[in-house]
């Protein structure tokens, strides 16, 4: 797909690279997309054929698959299997990718195989892993019965006392200041949520239900890869400020907190799913911005995980292996939470025996812009279900967007 570069030690913002060996770190790197550039999915969206072999991003011409064994050799490919389309996530269980097809709110699904098409009847949002019903959240929703009585509003407190007590933002840093400024912006979903619910679809039937009645701002909808009855989401706003996590059964019972915060301006957030369904992951810091956690928890036996990083390790999202064995970390620059001073870096923990992890970095990320507000974007990070690469989107240089992939082995010179 892509003319190499040889194996010289680099950085990518030597010019535009397609294969080269980070000089700071010794992994080789690899461009995955053409001159048109693309980004991979959302760091929880399934990038990934049930059987691991394909790999789908997103590309300006379209959703673009390649073969996962092909990635750093002669023979990878790049093809469009949806042209024009983007999004999209891969099913759990046959070789189709599911993506907004027409622009009426209907869902397409292509086989990555036949290339055929065909619309997912009834289906509005995303499905599930089983395809008997999809979800969307109504942001509108109105009280079925008055049994879901308005919370008070909580005060208003501005964020740079909540995040800087006693400080003033002239003597803050721009990108402390920039982050006060979010965060006021994110408060307001947290302290006066509206009621909000969701819709889930029978793709048998059409028949809807409207459950799971509450107050927050419901976002990252995540069916469990395993039990199609199962749905983990958030609740927007201030992470230091609102319960985040949650879990819900498509028939409306067992709504579930996965984590309780424990202490003032303790945070927890980026939730995702395990592999094999039975573990809820998130990024824990107990406080914000001072100490660092990936956590989980077993959702059958409420065991709880938590794997303890330095604050360079930390990462805008993680995520895991599917054995579990590896997390990646795809770093941040400092007006991030982490505020860390040397923290732009691709990052793989391994799992030990002891219930730690060690760091290794991958990719030097310091001319990468992680920040949306800023032009940037996230890496979003995904390790390939060999366990070879970490898959990430980079932005080495204005407006070159790219799919690029880092080699878990290091190079041999």
């Amino acid at each position: 797909m892509l003319v190499t570069a040889g194996n010289r030690a680099l950085h990518p913002q030597d010019k535009l690279l397609e294969d080269w060996i980070d000089a700071d770190t010794g992994h080789r790197v690899v461009r995955l997309t053409d001159d048109a550039g693309g980004s991979t999915l959302y760091f929880h969206d399934n990038a990934f054929s049930p059987q691991g072999d394909t790999l789908m991003f997103n590309t300006p011409n379209g959703i673009a698959i390649v073969k996962v064994a092909t990635i750093g050799t002669n023979g990878a490919r790049l093809a469009i299997v949806a042209p024009r389309a983007r999004g999209g996530y891969f099913a759990r269980r046959t070789r189709e990718i599911y993506y907004n097809g027409s622009g009426s709110g209907t869902v397409t699904a292509v086989n990555i195989d036949t290339r055929r098409t065909r619309e997912v009847p009834f289906a509005r949002g995303l499905i599930n892993a089983d395809e008997t019903l999809s979800v969307l959240k109504n942001a509108n929703a109105v009280d079925p019965d008055g049994t879901h009585p308005r919370p008070a509003p909580r005060p208003v407190v501005p964020q740079l006392q909540r995040m800087f007590p006693g400080r003033n933002m002239n003597e803050l840093t721009p990108d402390q200041q920039f982050s006060v400024t979010k965060e006021d912006g994110l408060a307001a979903r947290a302290l006066n949520p509206t009621l909000q619910s969701f819709v889930f679809t029978n793709l048998e039937t059409g028949n809807t239900r409207e459950t799971g009645f509450q107050y927050g701002d419901l976002n990252h909808l995540q069916f469990n890869p395993v039990d199609p009855t199962l749905l983990l989401y958030c609740h927007e706003g201030t992470w230091h400020e609102v319960d985040r996590t949650w879990t819900i059964r498509t028939d409306g019972s067992q709504m579930r907190l996965m984590h309780q915060r424990t202490m003032d301006m303790e945070i927890n957030g980026h939730e995702w799913w395990s592999w094999d369904g039975n573990t809820v992951w998130f990024d824990l810091q107990t406080p914000r911005s001072q100490d660092f956690w990936i956590a989980g928890v077993h959702m059958e036996t409420g065991r709880k995980t938590r794997y303890h990083l330095q604050r360079d390790w930390w990462g805008v999202h993680f995520n895991s292996s599917r054995d579990g064995a590896l997390f990646a970390s795809d770093g941040g620059d400092a007006s991030q939470v982490a505020y860390a001073t040397d923290g732009m870096w691709i990052n793989l923990l391994r799992v030990q025996p002891n219930e730690t992890v060690t760091r290794e970095k991958l990719v030097n990320m310091s001319r990468h812009g992680y920040v949306t507000g800023r032009g940037g974007v996230e890496p979003n990070v995904h390790i390939t279900p060999d366990k070879k690469w970490i898959v990430f989107t980079g932005q080495f240089a204005p407006g070159q967007r790219h799919v690029y992939a880092v080699e878990i082995e290091k190079a041999h010179r």
